[in-house]
């Protein structure tokens, strides 16, 4: 009896958190219409933002939240801010637009509305509302390591709605749309007929392929249970993804030219540790000169500001 009332509470508290959990992940209603917004390029603080239309972009970074000094402002595309909607804040993605920000080092996925710029502090990719930051874990810390992945075909959607004046709900955003009809193939006739055994020249039938190693997955809890219990993110809700560690470091720069990385690695090595790695985009080789790993945001932060104060103030921070 002594542990009736115990577990009662627990049990109570669990299931008003995970009731709170659903209510803030439904669409809010559209109580302000904004309108679809990329804009010119602009400087804050030095350093030079280039919005754009990028319906492939994928970037790993650290995330801040913004809240109550900004509750009730207008953003930048015309919308009345609420720390209580599953919004953020990007620097140059046009708005509106829906991503999903995956914390790494939790494993929680959110999928939010751009709908602001920023953040401007140097080291940010992206501002989230408070209330997406409570989902997502990142609130009592201020900062987390995530990934970030714009959701191509639902940004699409959301933005030709804002061009003709409609502010649409996330959910309906992310429905499946229904392709082009298709008649069907006209139907041959099929004739069987027995095949002759193998012949030993032939190659044997392959054995079935061994499990794939088991995934360690965060442990569950309240909002885990919630996400997994056919939640997904593709609806704009909170889920939990397997995630590998992952370290910090300072990207100074990118260059087609090799001896050009080379020149900024040797001059960058006084601040810190300095590697050159290759990678390749659209099917060109770029190099790319990064310092680190560092040990925490705060030490990120502190080297980002050496580096841009040596005159980059194109680097910023990544997570690999």
């Amino acid at each position: 009896m002594a542990l009736t009332l115990p577990l009662a509470l627990a049990a109570c508290a669990e299931a008003q958190f995970a009731a709170q959990t659903a209510k803030a992940i439904q669409q809010p209603s559209a109580k302000t219409q904004g309108y679809y917004k990329v804009g010119d390029p602009y400087e804050i603080k030095g350093v030079w933002y280039y919005p754009t239309v990028d319906y492939s972009y994928t970037e790993t970074g650290i995330a801040s939240w913004y809240g109550p000094g900004f509750h009730g402002k207008l953003t930048a595309n015309g919308e009345i801010y609420d720390e209580n909607d599953l919004t953020a804040a990007h620097r140059t993605l046009p708005m509106p637009s829906l991503v999903r920000v995956t914390n790494l080092e939790n494993g929680r996925a959110l999928v939010v509305r751009v709908n602001d710029r920023g953040p401007f502090a140097h080291g940010r990719i992206i501002d989230l509302s408070r209330r997406s930051a409570q989902l997502l874990g990142i609130e009592q810390r201020g900062t987390a390591k995530v990934k970030v992945d714009i959701l191509p075909v639902e940004s699409q959607r959301l933005a030709e709605a804002a061009k003709q004046g409609t502010l649409i709900a996330t959910a309906e955003a992310q429905q499946p749309q229904p392709g082009p009809s298709v008649a069907a193939s006209p139907v041959a006739s099929v004739r069987a007929e027995a095949l002759p055994p193998p012949s030993s020249t032939q190659v044997a039938r392959a054995p079935n392929p061994a499990p794939p190693p088991a995934v360690s997955r965060p442990p569950a809890s309240a909002v885990a249970i919630l996400a997994n219990s056919g939640t997904q993110s593709n609806t704009g809700q909170l889920e939990t993804v397997p995630v590998e560690q992952t370290r910090i470091y300072i990207q100074a720069g990118a260059f087609s030219d090799q001896n050009n990385a080379m020149r900024l690695s040797n001059t960058l090595r006084r601040l810190a540790p300095s590697q050159i790695s290759e990678t390749r985009v659209d099917g060109q080789t770029f190099y790319r000169v990064r310092l680190g790993p560092v040990a925490s945001v705060t030490d990120a932060d502190a080297l980002l500001e050496q580096v841009i104060g040596s005159g980059y103030p194109g680097a910023r921070v990544v997570v690999d």
